[in-house]
């Protein structure tokens, strides 16, 4: 892609302040936080680690722009490896796109409110108190679990599939797979049910049973509604997320390499 504007937002951490600023001498990157009008940007720079990342991509998702991440965290399994002396408008102009769509997440609460939430990675259903919660589960309007007992579920993207989704014991799956993963929490009843592969287009609806006594939150990545009654969760076809790689370490391929790791 042609490069020719590019805006910039960093973490708080030490290590991204200060490649950031280098960015700006260097290359005249504008930092997002501090420019109201960056309306003929190419691109934006993320510095940061993959929470960081997800949040920005929460932020900045309606400018309709590619991301492109410089790992500055941990893992950074949404963002590239940058050393101070690598050319940032070269990597940005060979990098590969990977679009992907977030889930809409729609809740009913116990008190009759409704709310709308999007993520990226995952829709959790998670117990509030020392007891476990029981959900129905349809699909695309049928009936598939009358009752799951358990910690809770989640409906994962793919892009998602290699946090909460895998620590829960969910499968790691490509992104052109186009399929969601729903993933018990600690399941209870029944003991030996690990979980379903489902077609990125259906319609996932959950009831929870006897909310008032085992009371529930519905949580889309970071966002948190308690006391969840009714929960659909779907694809959101309409908003995309592209997401810039190099070449040689593409988020599919991540993917691909983390189902092999120790």
């Amino acid at each position: 892609m042609l490069v020719n504007k590019i805006a910039c937002v960093a973490d708080k951490t030490d290590s991204s302040r200060k490649l950031l600023k280098l960015l700006i001498a260097k290359y005249g990157v504008i930092d997002i936080d501090n420019e109201q009008n960056i309306s003929s940007i190419d691109v934006i720079v993320v510095i940061g680690g993959d929470g960081f990342m997800l949040h920005s991509l929460h932020r900045f998702i309606n400018f309709h722009l590619p991301f492109y991440g410089i790992n500055r965290g941990t893992v950074g399994f949404l963002l590239n490896s940058f050393e101070t002396d690598d050319n940032l408008i070269e990597k940005i102009t060979n990098a590969v796109s990977t679009d992907i769509h977030p889930l809409s997440m729609e809740v009913i609460t116990k008190s009759g409110h409704h709310k709308i939430k999007m993520a990226i990675n995952e829709v959790s259903l998670l117990r509030q108190t020392n007891q476990t919660v029981t959900i129905r589960i349809l699909i695309d309007g049928k009936e598939r679990m009358k009752e799951l007992v358990g910690d809770g579920v989640m409906v994962s993207t793919a892009a998602g599939s290699s946090a909460y989704n895998f620590s829960a014991g969910g499968p790691i799956f490509p992104l052109e797979s186009k399929i969601l993963a729903l993933t018990p929490i600690s399941p209870f009843r029944p003991r030996r049910w690990r979980g379903a592969l489902l077609p990125c287009k259906s319609v996932i609806k959950f009831e929870i049973k006897n909310y008032d006594k085992r009371p529930v939150n519905a949580v889309a990545d970071f966002h948190e509604i308690c006391d969840a009654k009714e929960i659909i969760v779907k694809e959101d076809t309409v908003k995309k997320i592209t997401l810039l790689f190099d070449p040689y370490h593409s988020l599919e391929d991540r993917i691909i390499r983390e189902q092999f790791s120790h």
